[in-house]
């Protein structure tokens, strides 16, 4: 689920980190879904009613505006993971800790080669005893440029959490990036699927038409 902070002034915002003071509510809708209630004033009056009746400004930038929040935040936490010593790069170190069996989430960027994947891939399934699962990496919605900006190196291309709570920390953000994005979860990637906001991980193929009450919850805080 993906927080919304309402303003003073009545204006929604992004809140991805659940950290923003204030009253919100808490949506469960892909991309294109909420666009969809936002353009057909659906969502407006199903916000509306979450905020009892509020004044709610809905920005036309607002689907565009989580998707933006979403990837930044995840970027950001592949940063601190570098930073930390939990996240590996690099095509042999990368293959090197998993055939060791020492990675538990293995991540590719959007333009990594059919070849490239399926060589860190199989050399994963060998470390975790896994062979002939089909078990692979998660493909991210960012290319190799935006993964070597975020973490200051050159060139990333597939990317290895070598801790398991660090691994639950990155999937709690890429769940919910890609379920927004309508990517789905990848159910090859055996990795931690943490609760997200205390809510487990995120179905969207499961989500109705929006602009439904369910789908808008007043947090009151």
């Amino acid at each position: 689920m993906i927080r919304l902070a309402l303003g003073p002034d009545g204006r929604l915002a992004p809140d991805v980190l659940a950290k923003a003071p204030g009253r919100g509510a808490w949506i469960a809708v892909t991309r294109d879904e909420l666009e969809t209630a936002r353009l057909n004033g659906k969502l407006k009056g199903a916000l509306a009613r979450a905020f009892k009746g509020e004044p709610v400004i809905v920005p036309e930038s607002l689907a565009d505006d989580i998707a933006t929040r979403l990837q930044a935040a995840m970027l950001d936490r592949l940063g601190l993971e570098a930073r930390a010593g939990t996240l590996l790069t690099g095509a042999d170190r990368v293959d090197g800790a998993a055939r060791g069996g020492q990675v538990a989430m293995l991540l590719h960027a959007a333009d990594a080669s059919p070849d490239g994947r399926s060589k860190r891939d199989q050399s994963w399934r060998v470390g975790r005893g896994a062979e002939g699962s089909g078990l692979a990496g998660q493909i991210l919605p960012v290319d190799r440029d935006a993964l070597s900006m975020a973490l200051g190196r050159d060139n990333v291309v597939h990317v290895a959490l070598v801790d398991d709570r660090a691994a639950a920390r990155v999937a709690a953000i890429l769940d919910r990036w890609r379920n927004y994005l309508g990517c789905g979860k990848d159910t090859r990637n055996s990795g931690p699927t943490p609760d997200v906001a205390g809510a487990g991980p995120i179905d969207a193929s499961g989500v109705d038409a929006p602009g439904a009450d369910e789908f808008f919850k007043d947090d009151r805080s």
